[in-house]
């Protein structure tokens, strides 16, 4: 079996339950219709929130953390993107979630060592719609206006993978600075720690600000699958899957996909664990803890692997 130092990749698959929510829905209307965003598989549609939500939900929440941010700058050239500070030795999001600034002076970029998938819907939508009046213009004068969103409710998948070679280092062409963009940089090992540790305790504690002022959603996990391995590879991301109950719907995690990806994976295959809520599945992998015991053993592995 493969050491711990030997270890390259982090990987997290977890699933979410929503009893009714609009995640990730349009802020725009058209036709007085708030839509969320789905694919098509066949003839059903399931939602999902998109990686781009996902990676600001997680940047929002480091800050809620108490974590210190690299602050959003306007673009130096005209018609170009707004960046960050773009510093990633002095700040974890640039560090984390990578970066590009391209002005005059050359390129000076980060590709992000947090790698995220959508969080896909495993249940499809079925054309459910909030009916709602916005009554604002009526005292001046005007008349009520009529408007709809579409909701959904149903698990939600989403998967990490946190690259744990390139936290905290840098990798050919990327430096501290623009001004130093071929400077090797590496952290202390306890400052890497730190920061993969503020990542999950994000992802732990998942909280979503967009659409939540009429429709409030927990997006915090409810069933985790982790694993700590010596190639980055996001070996649960479509081995995490459920079985409805025929009588009573309920959810329980399908054992058989999760027990093949563990016996196929045993030679990259450092650690592994499994975590849930108590009371939302009516099935769970043999030995599975708690989410928070879960999230504790990960951040252990991360401490022996850094050796922090």
């Amino acid at each position: 079996m493969p050491t711990i130092k030997q270890a390259k990749a982090l990987t997290i698959t977890f699933l979410t339950p929503v009893s009714l929510g609009s995640l990730n829905g349009s802020d725009k209307e058209a036709d007085n219709l708030s839509s969320i965003k789905k694919l098509t598989r066949g003839t059903k549609t399931y939602p999902y929130v998109s990686s781009q939500a996902l990676r600001r939900a997680l940047r929002d929440q480091l800050g809620v953390l108490g974590h210190s941010l690299s602050e959003g700058q306007a673009a130096k050239e005209k018609k170009g993107a707004a960046i960050t500070k773009c510093l990633p030795a002095e700040y974890l999001d640039d560090d984390l979630f990578g970066f590009m600034d391209a002005t005059k002076g050359g390129t000076h970029k980060r590709t992000s060592p947090v790698r995220v998938s959508p969080m896909l819907a495993l249940d499809p939508y079925e054309g459910d719609l909030d009916f709602g009046t916005n009554y604002m213009s009526v005292d001046s004068g005007g008349t009520p206006n009529i408007f709809e969103t579409e909701i959904h409710g149903g698990l939600y998948r989403g998967t990490l993978l946190i690259e744990l070679d390139a936290v905290g280092t840098s990798r050919i062409g990327e430096g501290i600075s623009a001004a130093q963009i071929d400077k090797p940089w590496d952290l202390k090992a306890a400052e890497k720690a730190r920061r993969v540790a503020a990542l999950l305790s994000a992802l732990q504690h998942l909280w979503s600000s967009g659409r939540q002022s009429r429709f409030l959603a927990d997006i915090s996990p409810k069933f985790v699958a982790a694993a700590l391995l010596t190639a980055k590879v996001p070996l649960f991301l479509e081995s995490v899957t459920v079985r409805r109950d025929g009588a009573s719907g309920d959810a329980g995690i399908d054992i058989a996909p999760l027990a093949e990806a563990i016996e196929d994976a045993k030679e990259i295959m450092v650690a592994h664990c499994f975590g849930a809520r108590s009371g939302l599945f009516r099935q769970v992998p043999e030995g599975c803890l708690t989410v928070g015991q879960s999230f504790e053993a990960v951040q252990g592995w991360v401490n022996d692997h850094y050796g922090a």
